[in-house]
């Protein structure tokens, strides 16, 4: 696999890929993720970086990181975003970015995501 930036086809085909060798929560945690997000904004860009999916749009929103026990959606300027739903539930100590571990079983507030999704597009177009 390439650990370079790679854009749009390649790199949905790399991020399906990815989700086809977790076969299991974590893979099905990712494509629900990934739906949430190409529908806050079907312009969303999905790439490839550091070995990870990475969804843009004006700049990095956030990666979708898969750890053995969580999948982490990490957002590149979480610090600088409102979260009132309380969704960040890590890397909070940092200046700029934030993160949501979700671990296996739990759900997500779609709503509550699709909003920040939504939110981190408008803080990149600024």
């Amino acid at each position: 696999m390439k650990t370079d930036k790679v854009e749009t086809n390649e790199a949905s085909a790399l991020i399906d890929e990815r989700i086809r060798e977790l076969a299991d929560w974590r893979g099905e945690t990712l494509v629900r993720l990934r739906k949430i997000i190409r529908q806050a904004d079907p312009e969303v860009i999905e790439e490839w970086k550091w070995r990870v999916p990475v969804w843009s749009r004006a700049g990095i929103l956030c990666t979708g990181e898969t750890y053995k026990q969580v999948v982490k959606l990490t957002f590149a300027k979480g610090a600088s975003l409102d979260d009132p739903s309380k969704l960040f539930n890590s890397s909070l100590e940092g200046n700029t970015r934030r993160a949501i571990d979700i671990r296996e079983d739990e759900q997500i507030d779609e709503a509550a995501l699709t909003a920040l999704i939504q939110a981190a597009i408008e803080l990149n177009k600024k």
